[in-house]
């Protein structure tokens, strides 16, 4: 009995820390684009984009009406988005996505992560070449035909289509391409009147590195959760096959 209490609390309480994170993310994105952009969805496709995001995972009307507010307000936080770079143990390459309102603290917070978990920070554009910047958009699989979705989004950008899932283990088509041409693929997607469950940016590895070793993939994977631990960061990728 004690044991399945505290199995099931330790459950409740990681989902719990993983909405927070993800309501935190949105939160920033929802500053940065009414910055960069202003309060209307419709003349804002970042914000668009953000409040999308915002509906995928369940977060309440009030707290993005609250977020707009306050990124409109005065004394508004105002979000750096800076990348770093660097190597996971094995020689993992790693970027990692931040929006800060303080860079020396996330700059101090990211070299630790990577030292503490034997890896190694580098330089601007260090691994970034084995990046290549892609728009992400997600849709429901219901009702669609595939192949013929694939071939008529072909001249509109789509690099890619696969089979994906959500956090809790639904059927998703996950759609690429070139960052460049988000925005063309987006009214591709809603003309044939579908509307993504959500929609971001992605760096995604041009090669990947496979690793058999358990062991090593896990002293990986620490270093990956202790980065996205961090609230400044918002995604960190890798070229970890």
């Amino acid at each position: 009995m004690g044991r399945a209490f505290e199995k099931r609390k330790h459950t409740i309480f990681a989902r719990m820390d993983r909405v927070a994170k993800q309501f935190t993310k949105i939160n920033k994105d929802i500053a940065i684009a009414v910055k960069a952009g202003g309060t209307s969805p419709e003349g804002n496709p970042a914000l668009r984009r953000a409040l999308q995001n915002a509906r995928a995972v369940n977060m309440p009307k009030d707290k993005v009406e609250a977020a707009i507010k306050k990124a409109s307000g005065q004394g508004a936080a105002n979000y750096d988005v800076v990348i770093y770079e660097g190597y996971a143990p094995h020689g993992i390459a790693v970027l990692v996505e931040t929006a800060t309102d303080n860079v020396t603290r996330t700059v101090a917070n990211i070299r630790h992560y990577f030292k503490a978990h034997g890896g190694n920070m580098g330089t601007s554009g260090s691994v970034a070449f084995m990046f290549q910047k892609q728009a992400m958009f997600r849709l429901s699989p219901e009702g669609i035909d595939r192949d013929d979705l694939e071939l008529s989004l072909i001249d509109h950008g789509l690099i890619a289509l696969e089979d994906g899932e959500s956090d809790k283990g639904e059927a998703q088509l996950i759609l690429r391409c070139a960052f460049n041409d988000f925005g063309t693929l987006q009214s591709a997607i809603e003309s044939r009147g579908l509307t993504p469950i959500s929609s971001e940016s992605a760096y995604v590895a041009q090669t990947q590195t496979e690793i058999n070793d358990e062991e090593k993939v896990t002293e990986i994977m620490e270093m990956v959760a202790a980065l996205e631990g961090d609230d400044d960061v918002q995604n960190v990728y890798t070229n970890l096959a």
